[in-house]
């Protein structure tokens, strides 16, 4: 286990908690963007990018008026400029204790999810209920070309912008790998995902680029931080005239996320979710 960020102080995350059995806001556990980004240079006032960090919480449970269970997949989308992202354990217990409370109904829950979900992220937090038999949560295949294949040699498990090689040619392409891992900054736990990389400008070298991916095996960091991470350093590196990042985890205690980040005007492609979520 790590040592625990100062940021995280005081949160749930890799401590004993005991689940809720009523609805309790104040449950949910801010963190500033702010600390995470300026080791990378990334100004909180003036972003380099646009995007959003995508939720899905396959634990969504209430009692309607009669007391009667009532089940949904939620999906919950915040923006990259809003101030605070919200800790993932404290996010559960959040949700869990909604599992023993009455609402009136689906639209009763999930205004009181905008609402608390928006206070803790300081901006708005769109918020979606879906059925579980919807055809949105069909596991799709990720757009471009795979990167996996490549036969390369890694002795390198953490990141750095060193492994990432740039051509002379201009190309417009799309490429993923599925080999992306990382660890929690807290509990060490490994948290397992795919990365999806759209640019459009001089040729980033395709073994650089898988190489530099799996040199995040080892770093320990969040979701978010990970993507933001690649999103600078292959604008440092590359400075591509338009680059799309986005990373889809392997859910986690009943949470999948699916942060990504890109120049303005471009966006991931939607509605996207992966067999392994």
């Amino acid at each position: 286990m790590s040592h625990r960020p100062e940021t995280l102080a005081n949160a749930p995350l890799g401590r004993e908690s005991s689940y809720p059995e009523q609805y309790d806001a104040g449950l949910l556990y801010p963190i500033a963007r702010a600390a995470n980004r300026a080791p990378l240079g990334i100004d909180d006032t003036a972003l380099p990018f646009t995007g959003e960090d995508e939720w899905h919480a396959f634990e969504m449970s209430w009692l309607n008026p009669r007391g009667k269970p009532i089940v949904a997949v939620a999906r919950f989308t915040l923006p990259a400029e809003s101030p605070h992202l919200i800790e993932s354990k404290s996010w559960k217990l959040y949700l869990n204790s909604f599992n023993q409370t009455h609402f009136a109904s689906s639209e009763a829950v999930s205004k009181r999810l905008v609402e608390d979900l928006s206070k803790a992220a300081g901006a708005p937090v769109k918020v979606e209920l879906l059925d579980v038999d919807s055809p949105e949560l069909a596991p799709q295949t990720l757009p471009g070309e795979c990167l996996d294949e490549l036969d390369i040699a890694v002795a390198a498990y953490t990141p750095s912008a060193t492994h990432l090689e740039v051509g002379d040619e201009q190309v417009e392409e799309t490429l993923y790998s599925h080999l992306l891992k990382s660890n929690c900054p807290v509990t060490g736990q490994p948290d397992w995902g795919s990365v999806l990389i759209r640019y459009k400008g001089r040729k980033i070298e395709r073994e650089s680029l898988l190489r530099y991916v799996i040199g995040y095996r080892q770093h320990q960091d969040f979701h978010e931080h990970c993507v933001e991470h690649i999103f600078t350093d292959l604008m440092r590196v590359a400075a591509p005239d338009e680059l799309l990042v986005l990373a889809r985890y392997v859910r986690r205690g009943g949470l999948d996320i699916s942060p990504w980040r890109a120049t303005p005007g471009m966006a991931p492609p939607r509605p996207l979710r992966l067999a392994r979520q």
